[in-house]
């Protein structure tokens, strides 16, 4: 399928409009603030204890924070959300929308993001992870995170019981 031109749009307005709308899943930096209610449903969809708007436009509006979301015809469909310091950074939270799951976007999500974190001079990325999120190990085990470390009881489950968190490491360079 071709891409609509016309003399009077740029060519960039034309190709922002055919990935916004069309089809196929793409990756865009995340800037807004006011995408928190958006973040805070995406959220809520795979966490006990999810984070509200406030939170997200507080995280949103700091210098240290780093953002991407996945789109897919127009709609927020995932995101990534770490938090810079010097050259090292902490991803806070990955989020894939139910619907979205299960089919390599979250690789496409975090590569760009891990990505674009390298090209503004993080060397090291920490994270952690519920130790019974299986899938999570092993996209995270992918980009080359290596457990470093465990916190006993640091996750809130649904049932009111806790989780251990592994603690995980990645190097950019």
């Amino acid at each position: 399928m071709t891409r609509p031109v016309s003399p009077f749009w740029p060519l960039e307005w034309w190709l922002a409009w055919w990935e916004a709308w069309g089809p196929e899943p793409y990756v865009a930096p995340l800037r807004e603030a006011d995408q928190a209610r958006t973040l805070a449903r995406l959220h809520a969809t795979a966490f006990a204890r999810p984070w509200d708007a406030h939170e997200f436009e507080r995280m949103l509006c700091e210098r240290a924070t780093q953002g991407h979301a996945l789109w897919r015809a127009g709609a927020m469909q995932g995101f990534v959300l770490s938090r810079k310091v010097a050259d090292e950074a902490e991803i806070l939270t990955v989020v894939l929308a139910p619907s979205a799951r299960g089919g390599g976007l979250s690789h496409r999500l975090l590569r760009e993001h891990l990505g674009h974190l390298a090209l503004i001079g993080v060397a090291h990325v920490h994270l952690e992870v519920d130790e019974g999120n299986a899938p999570a190990l092993r996209l995270y085990a992918r980009h080359g995170f290596t457990q470093v470390g465990t916190r006993t009881g640091y996750y809130a489950q649904a049932d009111g019981s806790r989780a251990t968190a592994l603690t995980m490491r990645a190097d950019l360079t």
